[in-house]
């Protein structure tokens, strides 16, 4: 325990690092298939999944890698915090296309802002947007604030499930 400051710029009394599961072998095999069977149960057919880098980035290759066990394929994207300065200049990588449709993939929501940003860029560049799936929801507004910029979000898991109280 101690005192952290989250991606949001807020503080906690403790911090989830979804890292240390998202990027192991074990965890990368149950996300992505619990992951593709959440966005299948909520009636979404992504062509790809991705979000704001880092935190998204295992959750949607993951996704991606399970969807070819189980067709349709499913692709995985990235966006950059901000588009680079040099070679092709993008701010998305990976499988997107314009008229995509995609999932956003969050690993912690906290305020929300992180899934919101990404959302933005890919429906600014031409993708629709079918909803928001993230790991772990903190329960501290990010539902709202996503729900409110009118898309879904379903979360794999809560603090309850983690055992911890806010």
């Amino acid at each position: 325990m101690g005192t952290y400051t989250l991606a949001s710029g807020r503080t906690s009394g403790y911090y989830i690092d979804a890292r240390r599961t998202t990027m192991s072998a074990r965890g990368l095999e149950l996300i992505g298939d619990l992951g593709l069977t959440d966005i299948r149960a909520a009636g979404w057919a992504p062509d790809v999944v991705g979000g704001l880098t880092l935190g998204a980035d295992p959750i949607a290759y993951a996704i991606a890698r399970a969807s070819r066990e189980r067709l349709p394929t499913v692709d995985a994207f990235t966006v950059r915090k901000v588009a680079k300065d040099h070679g092709a200049q993008r701010q998305i990588e990976g499988c997107w296309e314009k008229g995509s449709s995609v999932v956003i993939i969050e690993d912690v929501v906290t305020t929300g802002q992180s899934a919101l940003k990404a959302a933005r860029v890919v429906s600014d560049a031409g993708a629709v947007v079918l909803g928001v799936l993230a790991l772990i929801d903190r329960g501290e507004g990010g539902r709202a604030a996503i729900e409110g910029h009118g898309h879904n979000l379903r979360c794999l898991l809560t603090l309850a499930d983690l055992g911890v109280r806010s």
